[in-house]
């Protein structure tokens, strides 16, 4: 283990294939499109696992560290380099003041980042990886919830027959 989550997630997709397989399918626009929809279903799939486990803190620690891995991990997979996104959005973050966000209700009284007058919000021009081909429709709340694991059986089982990933 690092402490440089991008290399490991990396090192994982290597260990898994996930690139071979991204690479096999990347020419495939409709292949690629469900594979970020699947991906995007995913983080919502370890958020919502979160939600119903607030009062578990072991649970709660896994799931924020799942969250990253699949954000990490999709970045990894469609080709941006997380490093440099990371790091235009820390620069933008960094660039913020202090103040009241009146769209988001902070009943605890933390400090909130607002956007000051002139604030660029980062670009990613240039570092969209595959994402920049992708034609999906925006995803609605109203789509069924299903586990990971149903989830990856799922896609890879329509693009090969039977998985097993037990």
């Amino acid at each position: 283990m690092s402490k440089n989550w991008i290399k490991d997630i990396a090192t994982m997709h290597k260990k898994y294939k996930v690139n071979e397989w991204v690479n096999k399918n990347k020419s495939k626009q409709d292949v690629m499109d469900e594979y970020l929809q699947f991906r995007v279903r995913f983080l919502e799939e370890e958020l919502n696992e979160i939600k119903t486990q607030l009062d578990n803190p072991d649970e709660i620690v896994d799931g924020l560290i799942d969250l990253c891995v699949v954000a990490i991990g999709t970045l990894d997979a469609f080709g941006v380099d997380a490093e440099k996104a990371w790091n235009a959005v820390h620069k933008a973050n960094m660039s913020k003041v202090l103040g009241v966000k009146k769209e988001r209700p902070n009943p605890l009284g933390l400090p909130d980042l607002t956007k000051p007058k002139g604030w660029v919000s980062p670009s990613h021009v240039g570092n969209h990886g595959l994402i920049t081909g992708i034609k999906c429709d925006p995803l609605h709340d109203d789509i069924q919830d299903f586990s990971w694991r149903e989830l990856i059986i799922g896609f890879f089982s329509s693009r090969k027959g039977n998985v097993n990933i037990d």
